[in-house]
């Protein structure tokens, strides 16, 4: 079995469809890659990875919107096929087992902090159950009090 892990942020609204009487939710994620080439220079290389994610639960498409940042897992597939102008391509393609929320664009761009009180992280499994946690923030005061009582 070979399997994909990927983090990335989607590039479009994923779109909901019944296929043979089966939910499927596409979107596409994209992960850019910033390095430094052989003179120096700083370049960037973007990956994109069709997803599609066959599920009866589709509870978690109104959180797959633009920007959103994801996690996903699932099977790899290499599409090929011909442009217009009689040129090869090639696509990658995911059929997505797992999927987690990580954030958006959004909440990272001048609000440091969510207005929920925490980050919240949705996974998505092979099951289709669902499970949120919420990270409370600690100040540092707290921080210094808990370090007198540690256990060792």
């Amino acid at each position: 079995m070979i399997k994909l892990m990927a983090i990335g942020n989607l590039g479009k609204d994923c779109n909901v469809n019944t296929v043979n009487g089966k939910n499927v939710i596409n979107f596409s994620i994209a992960h850019t890659e910033k390095f430094k080439d052989s003179a120096g220079a700083p370049r960037e290389k973007t990956t994109w990875v069709e997803c599609a994610y066959w599920t009866d639960r589709t509870g978690i498409s109104p959180y797959l919107k633009k920007g959103t940042q994801v996690y996903v897992e699932g099977t790899p597939e290499i599409r090929t096929y011909q442009t217009n102008d009689g040129k090869s391509g090639a696509s990658l393609s995911l059929r997505v087992h797992s999927i987690q929320l990580l954030g958006s664009r959004a909440e990272g761009l001048g609000n440091p902090q969510p207005q929920s009180g925490g980050e919240r992280n949705y996974d998505y499994g092979n099951n289709g159950s669902s499970t949120s946690t919420a990270q409370n923030q600690t100040n540092n005061d707290d921080m210094n009090e808990a370090s007198d009582d540690l256990p060792f």
